[in-house]
């Protein structure tokens, strides 16, 4: 059976499994869409506070926008109150059309923990339950649900089998997992023998999807291979590199994959500006833009000198003359 394959999430189907993780910050349309066209299967949003939400928050509602080439996409969601959840994921349904709905149960971030989401939910399973579940029965069946979980508190309290059973329990249809503690942030490396365990612990229930250290089309196959997964998810690897998803492919069905030039590489920074200038305008996007160019940067014959111009860079003029000697080779 090919490493490369469809993906079946309760009434989704989705034909490869190479996704794009919710990453806060970044994994906005304009970015999504620019991974889409670099082959990812499916992308998520960044997450989405139900409490702004159902405030009637404007930049919220932002957040859930749908990328002009996205066939299918998910909107992850957060937050610590059932019914709040349960009133802010009607309200997702009601706004967007999405695919998929999925919960944050992972995020290491203190005001998100204290708050009572992110990985608070990791080492509560009962409190996860009740939110799962409560989002499950928001939704009535029209689109699936899912989970994001940590492997747990710290080393000590490692949750995530029980984190995964209440989600089994709440009507969940996949897990994701990183497979990092709360304590370790993203800090050291992801232990994918856990993600291994969680795959055998669920036992063909539900896809398990794998985050955490995915930064080569490389160590997505070995992900693969070495912990039975469903999909890979790409987080801080498609950063300057919405490529990585494409190169995977090629790599899982050939056994090799092609490199990107700089220029088409730095050509899709420029089309992921546009975007985000069309969304926010073109002096928040030439500002926003200055870590994504430094991430588009790397591995750019002379990426360091690009890099102190790309951080003074205020406009798409700057960009442009700053990429000139790669756009015109």
């Amino acid at each position: 059976m090919s490493l490369y394959r469809p993906v079946k999430i309760g009434n989704l189907q989705l034909d490869g499994n190479l996704f794009l993780a919710p990453v806060a910050g970044y994994s906005d349309r304009a970015f999504r869409n620019i991974c889409v066209r670099g082959g990812a299967n499916f992308c998520y949003t960044e997450m989405v506070s139900m409490e702004a939400l159902t405030r009637g928050s404007d930049k919220t509602a932002g957040l859930m926008r749908r990328a002009p080439n996205e066939k299918a996409y998910a909107v992850q969601i957060f937050g610590g109150n059932p019914e709040v959840m349960e009133k802010g994921a009607k309200m997702v349904l009601e706004a967007t059309n999405c695919e998929l709905i999925d919960i944050n149960c992972g995020c290491p971030v203190p005001k998100i923990i204290k708050s009572g989401a992110g990985s608070e939910l990791t080492r509560n399973p009962e409190k996860l339950y009740k939110i799962a579940a409560a989002v499950v029965k928001a939704v009535e069946g029209k689109v699936p649900v899912t989970v994001k979980i940590r492997s747990g508190w710290d080393a000590q309290n490692l949750t995530w089998k029980e984190a995964a059973d209440a989600a089994i329990q709440a009507g969940c249809k996949a897990i994701t997992i990183h497979p990092r503690t709360r304590a370790q942030g993203y800090e050291g490396k992801a232990d994918w023998s856990i993600l291994a365990d969680l795959v055998k612990f669920a036992d063909g229930r539900l896809p398990i999807f794998g985050s955490g250290d995915a930064f080569s089309p490389q160590e997505a196959k070995a992900m693969l291979e070495e912990t039975a997964c469903s999909a890979v998810m790409f987080a801080r690897g498609a950063m300057g590199r919405p490529f990585i998803f494409r190169q995977s492919r090629q790599l899982l069905e050939t056994g090799s994959f092609d490199e990107i030039p700089p220029k088409e590489s730095i050509q899709a920074g420029f089309d992921e500006l546009d975007l985000l200038s069309a969304d926010i305008g073109e002096k928040a996007a030439c500002l926003e833009m200055r870590k994504r160019f430094c991430a588009y940067s790397k591995g750019v014959p002379g990426g360091g000198a690009l890099r102190k111009e790309i951080v003074q860079s205020s406009s798409r003029a700057d960009y442009q003359k700053t990429f000139a000697p790669i756009l015109n080779s």
